[in-house]
């Protein structure tokens, strides 16, 4: 008599047996030997490892992460926080100042104690300047044509923008300042209130301190600050 074939060896779905495991929690319950005796692959090393370890090693890895994303929190508020501070110091000393020149001058004293930006430009129209008694004072300037032109130019039609700056572009807009001998990088935002006042500069001799990609909402607010103050200042000698 011929042997019968022996019948193919069946084999259970893992997913099926995952999905009956979860909604049967208490399958293990008067089994825990068989818990002890599951071996698990290593998640660092060939071979395998019992439950309870990689269980360890799982929450470990969790705890990690979790302290890891709180460390990063942390440090978002510690950033926030001292960022906060120096704008606010910004804003007190430009409130404080008492004319249009001082205001330049508290820009340039701000962002060099507080943002490392060494070199600030406050670019204004002659009409915001015509009723003052004397030149304006550096880092203030006033705007003629051919400064407005390169400034309207490297804004490329936005509001604020962080570029490259050129030597010849850093002489000709931040007169006042020594120029670096390589292409340093700025932000620019245009100040206007109900119609143009000019515009910021501000100005790094590192290529990289300003970068294209960076947010500008930062530079606006200052820019909008400073419009203001402008305006108020021209008032004061009408």
């Amino acid at each position: 008599m011929s042997r019968a074939a022996p019948e193919p060896r069946k084999t259970l779905d893992p997913d099926r047996v995952a999905e009956w495991l979860a909604t049967h929690p208490d399958f293990f319950v008067g089994r825990e030997g068989l818990l002890q005796q599951l071996r698990v692959p290593h998640p660092e090393a060939r071979g395998a490892t019992s439950l309870l370890e990689r269980l360890v090693h799982d929450l470990r890895t969790r705890a990690e992460q979790a302290e890891w994303r709180l460390e990063q929190l942390l440090e978002s508020a510690r950033h926030n926080e001292a960022q906060y501070r120096r704008t606010r110091e910004l804003v007190l000393a430009l409130l404080e100042a008492e004319d249009s020149d001082a205001l330049g001058q508290a820009l340039a004293t701000q962002f060099c104690e507080r943002f490392s930006t060494p070199a600030v430009a406050l670019w204004c129209p002659a009409s915001l300047t015509d009723a003052e008694p004397q030149p304006p004072q550096a880092p203030r300037q006033v705007l003629d044509e051919h400064a407005g032109s390169r400034l309207a130019a490297l804004l490329d039609g936005r509001t604020s923008r962080c570029t490259r700056l050129t030597p010849t572009d850093w002489k000709r807009l931040l007169p006042h300042t020594t120029a670096p001998r390589r292409s340093g990088s700025c932000a620019i935002t245009r100040l206007t209130l109900g119609e143009p006042l000019g515009y910021l500069v501000l100005a790094s001799p590192d290529a990289d301190h300003f970068r294209a990609s960076m947010d500008t909402l930062f530079t606006e607010y200052v820019g909008d600050v400073v419009a203001r103050l402008l305006v108020r200042h021209a008032g004061r000698h009408d």
